[in-house]
């Protein structure tokens, strides 16, 4: 009698089936002699077989047990090893080729060149449809049913995409095999189509058989050329091996034990050392055709590698790897190295379609990393998605090792259950998401209030009506008694989900997260943060959704604050301040994290326009050789919408009225404004007053420093000064720096217009002199200060000196002025001689006096010993008078005049600006 051991006792069955495909001569080693020689021995069988899952361990491919029979025989004893085929572990590797992969001839021979260099002991390669081919099999289907005779000449379409294929790529036998087989395929799909033409309707499992031809073929096919290529190779069919079973709407979930079963069948019969696999196709447990659903070839490498115990699964597609966001939404997002396998799996939840959701699950319990690679580019790297990436060392401390990713989905709207009368009820948010089931509706995100009087939560668009029908329905008594006070939809909405290994328990990530879209004027609708740390999710208008995610990707990614930049106005200023920035961002960039990227210039006729930003090196002949017709709505919509940075400044240079009116509709639309323009400033009262009030009450920043001293930090000063809580008294200086040049040039015997004409021709005046000497300019000045000071002034309340004198006023031209003005210099000169013999000179100023609200704009007699008589050249100087600058006034003095100090005033500003929008200070 037979006395079998514990394990054979359970698994020999198991044992038997597996050998029922050896040959004759391994049954003859195998089998068992019996003699009657008087002498008891045992005799011992070894077979090597795989176990199943449950007791198999992750590194071994084959495994050795003995069984044992006690026998009475004459005959010597041996250990017969009987080798079996099936072979699993880390020799063998897993490719997958996406529709993209195999779309053509050609690249179907790209991917048997692929197959061929890997050096893997085993592999198996899965094969998507060509490319299109499941949508043309989904769409014959849909002819078909709606009775449209178009479905067979859409077959014959289908036949010769193949055929055509094939005779680019095999010859021979081969190719005749595979015609032949094509042949019959396609006369049987005609056959099947036939009929559900006739029936007007046809099964899911129709359907499921007809749409995977397409990986039938594609297997066949890259069989053939690898073997054609010198491979021993073989296809599998996989509806043999994978057994899947329905798991809810569009899902499946796998049979690992019966699947496993299959295959170890299969490799019995099939000891190919390379296999070419079909995706996306499987089997349900009574052997009848399905699908793993749209995308699902990812699924079946992945569940492939996790049958096999594979090395490494490869998804071969046409992208270097995972992106830290959508690069069609973000054109700088950048390909990740490594990703954990949560990580992967909730940035392909939100919608990275590098991934099927799915894919994730089977590699992870055996610790199989996958790695995607860009079959177009072969000299990257790829990401590499495992269960623990190791953390750079030089990232250690930067935020982006927490977060990996953005991910965003669109088309969803909000559903907002509130009520007082829900707070502490047991078993509200269970009737909820009841209700919610009943109608099949997908729930995306979760929110609820700690104080349970709310629960909001995400579904898509298509699906909130019959939703919010569904909750009304459920709770209308409570509705109806005040219970609840409203079941609201807020339409319009997208998520976006920033994801990253345990990033949740990372301080300021957060933080940092929601100051980005706070800056980029975003507003927040709900918010969800999984205990499990991996993402952080927000909603917001589906209008401010790719705003949204280029403004966190930019903060977390490109530096620490990215601006772009729109130049109003090339003209001297704005032409110098485009050289600075040209000579200076660079070192930006580096040093303090500032990316500032001019994305448009526009002058007075034409506009150049960059969606990654101008070089400026050759800005000036960019913009006159590329230039395009000036449109200031569409220049402000470039820089403001169509690109990857989502902070967004004008920087007004010219002294324009109708631009300055623009500034608060950009400020409410959430670009900020820089500018040396004074018209916004100095005009009308209620329009300063309703421009400060947005800007207070907003993220958006109106910066205007150069609007008076140019370069000088007056702007600025007095700022400190009213937010440390001082009181400002007066303001007097000498503001014009134009001015300031004649005066301190009008000595001794020189006449008052040589001294005019000398400063025209050095470029101190504005083409017209007058405009200098009309004081307006001036008048412009006090009028911004006063109104920063809080006195409510109009341009018309500060009386002005004019220095132009009356009969010259309406003269026709410049020149004629200029020839007209040496006949009044006599009553300047008087002006000036009765100064000198005070020991005092005369001096242009404007005076803001505070404390008795007005301002005054004229001609003014210093002592030669006050800081005013002091200037030289074209400088400014400012005197502040207050409570804790009372016996010695705060003086601020230096150039305050020329392109050079007011583009360099302007950058300061941008700085600034930059600054209060996260950048570190340098």
């Amino acid at each position: 009698m037979a006395l079998l051991t514990p394990i054979a006792s359970l698994y020999l069955p198991r044992l038997y089936s597996q050998l029922a495909a050896h040959d004759a001569t391994a049954e003859t080693k195998s089998r068992i002699c019996l003699s009657s020689a008087s002498s008891l021995l045992q005799r011992a069988l070894i077979y090597k077989i795989g176990l199943p899952s449950d007791l198999r361990k992750r590194e071994p491919c084959n495994f050795n047990f003995k069984v044992s029979a006690s026998v009475t025989t004459d005959v010597l004893t041996t250990e017969v090893p009987v080798k079996s085929p099936i072979v699993k572990g880390d020799t063998w590797s897993i490719h997958k080729f996406g529709g993209t992969c195999v779309g053509t001839a050609q690249r179907i021979q790209n991917v048997a060149n692929i197959v061929m260099e890997d050096n893997s002991e085993r592999k198996l390669v899965v094969v998507s449809a060509m490319s299109k081919v499941t949508d043309m099999m989904y769409d014959l289907i849909e002819k078909a049913q709606s009775r449209d005779d178009s479905y067979e000449s859409a077959l014959d379409a289908v036949y010769e995409k193949h055929k055509l294929t094939a005779v680019n790529l095999l010859d021979g036998d081969e190719l005749a095999s595979f015609l032949s087989i094509l042949t019959r395929d396609i006369n049987n799909l005609k056959a099947m189509l036939r009929a559900i033409y006739i029936a007007g309707h046809g099964t899911e499992s129709f359907s499921a058989f007809v749409a995977g031809h397409g990986e039938l073929w594609s297997a066949q096919i890259l069989s053939a050329v690898l073997r054609k290529g010198g491979i021993d190779c073989t296809w599998m069919d996989t509806r043999d091996v994978l057994i899947v079973t329905p798991a809810g709407s569009n899902q499946v979930d796998p049979d690992y034990e019966d699947s496993e079963h299959r295959l170890d069948n299969w490799l019995v019969k099939n000891p190919s050392k390379v296999v070419v696999a079909t995706g996306f196709i499987a089997s349900t447990p009574q052997n009848i055709p399905t699908t793993l659903k749209r995308d699902g070839s990812d699924f079946s490498a992945a569940i492939m590698g996790a049958l096999f115990r594979a090395r490494q699964v490869t998804i071969w597609t046409d992208v270097d790897g995972v992106y830290s966001a959508d690069p069609r939404k973000v054109s700088e997002a950048v390909v990740l190295n490594t990703l954990s396998y949560q990580e992967a799996w909730e940035m392909s939840y939100f919608g990275a379609n590098v991934l099927h959701p799915r894919t994730i699950i089977p590699v992870m319990q055996y610790d199989i990393p996958i790695v995607i690679r860009n079959i177009f580019n072969l000299s990257a790297p790829g990401t590499k998605i495992c269960r623990t990436p190791a953390i750079e060392v030089e990232e250690k401390d930067n935020l982006v090792t927490y977060v990996k990713g953005f991910a965003t989905i669109d088309n969803l709207a909000l559903v907002n259950v509130e009520g007082t009368g829900m707070a502490g009820v047991p078993g509200t948010a269970s009737d909820i998401f009841g209700a919610v089931k009943d109608v099949g509706a997908n729930v995306i995100m979760i929110s609820q209030a700690s104080s349970e009087h709310s629960v909001c939560f995400a579904v898509p668009e298509k699906e909130v009506k019959v939703v919010a029908k569904a909750l009304e329905t459920r709770f209308r008594q409570a509705l109806s008694a005040g219970r609840l006070s409203q079941v609201a939809v807020i339409p319009n909405c997208s998520i976006l989900a920033a994801v990253g290994q345990k990033m949740a328990s990372t301080p300021g990530v957060s933080a940092t997260l929601f100051n980005a879209l706070a800056q980029a004027n975003i507003n927040v609708r709900a918010i969800a943060q999984g205990c499990s740390e991996y993402n952080i999710t927000v909603v917001v208008k589906r209008e401010d959704c790719v705003r949204a995610l280029r403004a966190v990707h930019s903060r977390f990614y490109l530096s620490k604050t990215s601006i772009a930049v729109g130049i109003i106005g090339p003209g001297l200023i704005g032409a110098t301040l485009l050289n600075q920035l040209r000579d200076q961002a660079a070192v930006l960039k580096e040093k303090s994290k500032t990316d500032l990227r001019v994305m448009g210039i526009i002058g007075s006729k034409k506009m150049l326009l960059s969606d990654t930003g101008i070089d400026l090196s050759k800005w000036e002949e960019l913009h006159k050789e590329k230039g395009e017709k000036a449109d200031l709505e569409k220049f402000v919509h470039h820089v403001h919408k169509n690109h990857f940075i989502p902070n967004a400044v004008l920087v007004d240079c010219t002294s324009s009225t109708d631009v300055a009116d623009h500034y608060h509709d950009w400020l409410h639309t959430g670009i900020h404004v820089i500018t040396p323009n004074k018209k916004a400033n100095s005009g009308p009262l209620d329009k300063y007053l309703r421009l400060r009030a947005l800007q207070r009450q907003s993220f958006t920043h109106y910066f205007y420093e150069a609007t008076v001293g140019a370069g000088l930090p007056i702007m600025h000063t007095l700022r400190d000064l009213l937010q440390t809580g001082d009181k400002i008294i007066k303001i007097e200086g000498i503001f014009s720096g134009t001015l300031s040049y004649i005066f301190n040039s009008f000595v001794d015997m020189r006449s008052f217009s040589d001294v005019v004409m000398e400063a025209k021709a050095a470029g101190y005046t504005e083409p017209d002199p007058r405009d200098d000497l009309a004081g307006t300019d001036v008048a412009r000045k006090v009028i911004i200060l006063a109104r920063e000071c809080g006195l409510k002034l109009e341009l018309s309340d500060i009386p002005v000196q004019s220095l132009v004198p009356d009969p010259l006023k309406e003269t026709a031209s410049v020149d004629d002025f200029m020839q007209q003005l040496p006949s009044f210099d006599s009553d300047i000169a008087t002006k000036r001689q009765a100064a000198e013999d005070a020991g005092e000179v005369l001096r242009y100023v404007g005076v803001v006096d505070v404390t008795n609200q007005k301002g005054v704009v004229e001609l003014r007699r210093y002592k030669k010993q006050h800081p005013f008589a002091q200037l030289s050249g074209s400088d400014n100087i400012i005197s502040f008078t207050t409570e804790r600058y009372n016996k010695q006034p705060l003086i601020v003095r230096g150039p305050g005049a020329g392109a050079e100090v007011t583009a360099g005033g302007i950058f300061s500003d941008l700085l600034r600006l930059a600054s209060n929008l996260g950048a570190p200070s340098c």
